[in-house]
């Protein structure tokens, strides 16, 4: 059998979704984005998508895996797997909160950047997507989502 190897420039490591680990759904400034208000499921019992967070109803993005709050373990941890790379979004709603401010939020660049710092301590090249099913919950309620020109031009 032949043995396979892969070229040095091989971009090893993973990828996610920032609405799908972080969690700290409303800390450091963040505002809703459309998946805080998507309930979990299960077999038989559909996700549902409510206006506002209700209480009595499970949103896993809430907390997810807490990123948020463990991403210097975590990425040490892909440090020890050998990871080049490491493929995340950005969540709008952590920078803009509602998406339509002039001025970003300051704590949600700082978090950022701090993740940033510490991929590349151990190495490991940044990824970036900058929208990954997700946006403020004010620009779905008050311009209507991607079908308002003026929602365009805040993204850009």
């Amino acid at each position: 059998m032949k043995k396979l190897t892969l070229p040095k420039d091989f971009l090893w490591g993973g990828a996610v979704a920032a609405h799908q680990v972080e969690g700290g759904w409303n800390k450091g400034g963040k505002g809703p984005s459309i998946c805080d208000v998507l309930t979990g499921g299960a077999h038989g019992v559909p996700r549902e998508i409510t206006k506002e967070v209700l209480p009595g109803k499970y949103y896993p993005n809430h907390e997810a895996v807490d990123f948020y709050g463990h991403y210097k373990e975590d990425i040490k941890l892909f440090a020890e797997m050998g990871f080049k790379c490491f493929r995340t979004s950005i969540a709008w709603t952590r920078i803009f909160p509602k998406g339509d401010e002039a001025q970003p939020n300051e704590e949600g660049l700082k978090f950022y950047d701090d993740m940033f710092d510490e991929l590349l301590k151990y190495n490991i090249e940044p990824v970036i997507t900058l929208s990954h099913f997700e946006m403020p919950l004010h620009l779905v309620q008050q311009y209507g989502s991607w079908t308002n020109r003026k929602v365009v031009d805040f993204f850009v």
